[in-house]
């Protein structure tokens, strides 16, 4: 049995942290390939500094969009909103280095007549839930998104406009007999456009908002709270730490509180694995949690390129399982096709819905009306329960 009682701790950056804005400008490139063709193969990184953004990688769709590669970079960091010295939308540099997939890649991907579409890489993806929230998400990094959400909703609505896009925030957690109780420490540097601002200035603005969006009774007057700790936050974004496309990886999934297979998400197509196994983790374990099979869940699978069929499928819920692991293993491999082919079918995967998951991770959401998140739906309850 795992430990009852100790502190956890998770972080999560804002939209306008230069990793996000990279992680959004991949997405959004590769929404734009799945709008006009949802057989596009979309492996996009980008790179951002000081007054310039750098993507490329490699691609198979349409001429057209690789045309409207800077517009679409240019539409993205306006919309996260940096229009400061050193990185303005407006007159960023933008360089586009896309070109075609590797033939070699291709061929281990794309069905044959005697072959099903096979994994776009070898690799590990895990999944992860837990009943400790509604989401069935590990709280810290679950509140640590909701609070950065709710200071960009803010500011990008003008209520606090001396706030700026870029800002991280870590929340520590204190669990008793298993449940989070109590957070003992949060962190939140944001950064603010008046330069005059002191840490207390920023405080003020910022911590209704966080008691907003923290359960009643979870900050306490033992609640240690830093708040800009460096005194000054003014450069933000690419101009103040260059940003990369697949860097927070642990932000987009569950905050350490579970294992990592170790690939990106942003700027892949539902071919990689990386991305859409990742995706069948968390909705197999999430559906696992929710049909009441154990309280807490971690998937894994493994894939090999070129090979359809997962390898191995490895579920452990750490002493808390109704029933025994390897009958949920069993139930999980009759209940769902996890080729590539058959996740991109299940969660229909084939669609421009990408570009929402860049910030303020990639589960604990609730599903679309459009089939964005999909893989947060918890319809396979039933039918895991007549597997069992």
């Amino acid at each position: 049995m795992s430990r009852q009682n100790y502190i956890f701790t998770s972080e999560s950056v804002s939209e306008g942290h230069p990793d996000k804005v990279c992680d959004r400008i991949s997405d959004a490139v590769l929404d734009a390939f799945l709008s006009e063709d949802p057989y596009a193969r979309v492996a996009c990184e980008t790179f951002a500094t000081t007054d310039r953004v750098v993507i490329g990688g490699e691609v198979r769709g349409p001429g057209s969009v690789i045309e409207r590669v800077e517009d679409i970079a240019r539409a993205c960091v306006k919309d996260i909103g940096y229009e400061q010295k050193g990185f303005h939308w407006a007159n960023m540099n933008v360089d586009n280095y896309l070109h075609a997939q590797s033939a070699d890649i291709a061929q281990g991907v794309d069905a044959a007549a005697n072959k099903d579409e096979g994994a776009g890489d070898q690799g590990i993806m895990f999944g992860y839930a837990v009943n400790e929230t509604d989401a069935l998400m590990p709280a810290p990094i679950l509140y640590s998104h909701a609070i950065l959400r709710r200071l960009a909703e803010v500011r990008k609505s003008g209520v606090e406009p001396k706030l700026g896009p870029d800002a991280k925030s870590q929340l520590s957690v204190r669990y008793e007999n298993g449940k989070p109780v109590e957070v003992t420490s949060i962190v939140l540097s944001t950064q603010h456009l008046d330069p005059e601002l002191s840490s207390g200035d920023v405080r003020e603005i910022v911590e209704p908002y966080i008691r907003e969006e923290l359960p009643e009774g979870w900050i306490t007057g033992n609640t240690v709270w830093h708040v800009n700790p460096t005194g000054k936050f003014v450069i933000g974004g690419p101009d103040g730490d260059a940003g990369l496309t697949g860097r927070k990886i642990i932000v987009d999934t569950y905050g350490g509180a579970a294992p990592h297979g170790g690939g990106a998400f942003s700027g892949k197509d539902p071919t990689k694995v990386d991305r859409s196994a990742a995706y069948a983790s968390r909705y197999l374990a999430k559906n696992i949690v929710a049909a009441g099979l154990a309280d807490r869940c971690c998937l894994q699978l493994s894939y090999a390129i070129g090979v359809a069929k997962p390898l191995s499928i490895y579920v452990d819920t750490y002493g808390t399982g109704k029933v025994p692991e390897a009958e949920i293993e069993k139930a999980v491999a009759q209940v769902m096709d996890l080729t590539p082919r058959g996740i991109r079918e299940h969660l229909q995967l084939n669609k421009p819905i990408f570009e929402r998951t860049a910030a303020y991770g990639h589960f604990g959401r609730a599903p679309d009306a459009d089939g964005g998140f999909s893989w947060e739906a918890t319809d396979l309850v039933d039918t895991l329960k007549k597997a069992i």
